[in-house]
């Protein structure tokens, strides 16, 4: 059933649209199946995606058909095709009227992907109006929060260098909280990996304690404050308290250098939100594991990375991971940045749309895989600036002096970057950083062939 003359209206004007304010945008690159025509097959995807079906109804009146989703530009060459999603089609929370995520994606991502006149279709960006942003928690704390823990200006307090504790999995209580701890005596922050949890050879309860007691220990010894991600991922919310609860109390002093890492990709906005509401003193950390599988650039379904950080902002994530814009070992590219830039400011431009935050505190990028100290100038050169996380886990714990040298080989970096130094000549000066040079030769030989002979290793 052709649903063009309903569903489309390709005289809206998207200037007008956004002034306007009433209406959530949405651009896909959609391709329909052959035989199919592409106006027939937009429409049908935003019936699908609001208050359509594949025949007539008699329930259908006057004020559904003001709700209807519309078309309203195309372009079949591009596979570009956009959609204007009224704001009254969106739940709202019963106990306080807020939006959520899970409604946004249940409506703009959800039954249209599996239809069968679709080859497919992938969204690429949104636009949320003023009073979207409103209704969203946003986050409740930023980098400037860990900044002022730091003991450095709430503005622009640069670079924190962190890690993962690796192996991944395998450790026992005793040699993981060994590993925390010969890092933070030259780091900043440490995070669990995504699967750390409470495994049954390295059960939280035996952990966390001893976590606790290397970052006082740590403190002591190198007179900083240190920061810990602890992961608080479980499938029910109420195990998932339980975690966060006893972590808090294990700190005890120290809690307010406890970020709580959640996996929100895999399990979901409401695990964010959970964490977001019932822990709002903490930083909350949004790991991305899974998210590959859809936002891939070999994927055609879905949703991008770049969408998946402008939601985490809006469900109010302190910071999330985006990756490493080609300087790691992760799926990315240079221009990636504009992630991170949609995410920390609040004014930026997406792949689409432009997007005002009207004072939404910040998403902080979190950069990690396959990082390390000879990477990082040249990852701070294209960002632009280094007020992010990294959490460098092989960029650690691989540095032939230990992992206490890989955090300073980091921070070295950092300061190389920021003062604008030759980083030969800078690494003639400054060991760790030198060392990493050695310790991952085969980055070095890449970036900077003739270290060799310049550091005279």
């Amino acid at each position: 059933m052709d649903q063009s003359s309903r569903y489309a209206n390709l005289a809206l004007n998207e200037d007008n649209l956004v002034k306007e304010g009433n209406h959530i945008l949405v651009a896909y690159k959609m391709k329909p199946k052959s035989g199919y025509g592409y106006l027939e097959a937009a429409a049908h995807f935003a019936a699908e995606s609001s208050t359509g079906t594949n025949v007539e109804v008699s329930t259908t009146d006057e004020f559904t058909k003001g709700v209807d989703a519309l078309v309203y530009h195309i372009d079949e060459a591009k596979q570009d095709m956009r959609i204007a999603y009224p704001l009254d089609l969106f739940d709202r929370n019963m106990i306080d009227g807020r939006m959520m995520i899970v409604s946004f994606l249940t409506l703009v991502i959800g039954n249209n992907q599996g239809m069968g006149d679709i080859e497919h279709a992938k969204m690429i960006d949104f636009y949320m109006p003023p009073r979207a942003i409103q209704l969203f928690d946003g986050p409740s704390k930023d980098i400037s929060d860990l900044w002022r823990i730091l003991g450095r200006p709430v503005k622009d307090g640069g670079y924190i260098a962190g890690t993962i504790v690796k192996p991944k999995l395998g450790l026992r209580p005793e040699p993981f909280a060994q590993a925390c701890y010969d890092f933070w005596l030259g780091g900043d922050f440490i995070k669990n990996d995504e699967p750390q949890g409470n495994q049954v050879f390295a059960p939280m309860k035996k952990v966390i304690p001893l976590v606790a007691d290397a970052l006082k220990r740590a403190q002591d010894e190198t007179g900083e404050a240190k920061l810990f991600s602890a992961n608080i991922t479980a499938d029910d919310h109420y195990e998932m308290c339980a975690r966060a609860d006893f972590i808090l109390e294990t700190f005890g002093p120290d809690a307010d250098k406890v970020a709580f890492l959640v996996d929100g990709f895999v399990g979901g906005p409401g695990m964010i939100t959970t964490a977001r509401r019932q822990y709002p003193n903490q930083y909350l950390h949004y790991h991305r594991a899974g998210h590959g599988m859809i936002t891939s650039p070999s994927a055609k379904r879905g949703y991008n990375a770049f969408v998946l950080g402008k939601m985490s902002r809006l469900q109010g994530a302190s910071g999330i991971h985006v990756g490493t814009m080609g300087y790691g070992k992760m799926e990315g590219e240079g221009d990636d940045r504009q992630i991170a830039y949609m995410i920390e400011r609040d004014s930026a431009d997406g792949p689409i749309y432009h997007q005002e935050w009207y004072g939404m505190k910040p998403t902080t990028p979190i950069i990690s895989g396959g990082m390390n100290a000879v990477r990082l100038p040249g990852f701070f050169e294209n960002l632009g600036h280094g007020n992010l996380i990294n959490t460098a886990g092989g960029g650690s714990y691989g540095h032939l002096d230990g992992a206490a040298a890989g955090a300073r080989s980091l921070r070295q970096a950092y300061e190389c970057w920021a003062s604008g130094a030759d980083v030969l000549e800078f690494a003639k000066e400054h060991r760790e950083f030198a060392r990493a040079f050695a310790s991952f030769a085969s980055d070095a030989d890449k970036i900077y062939p003739q270290w060799r002979s310049a550091l005279k290793m």
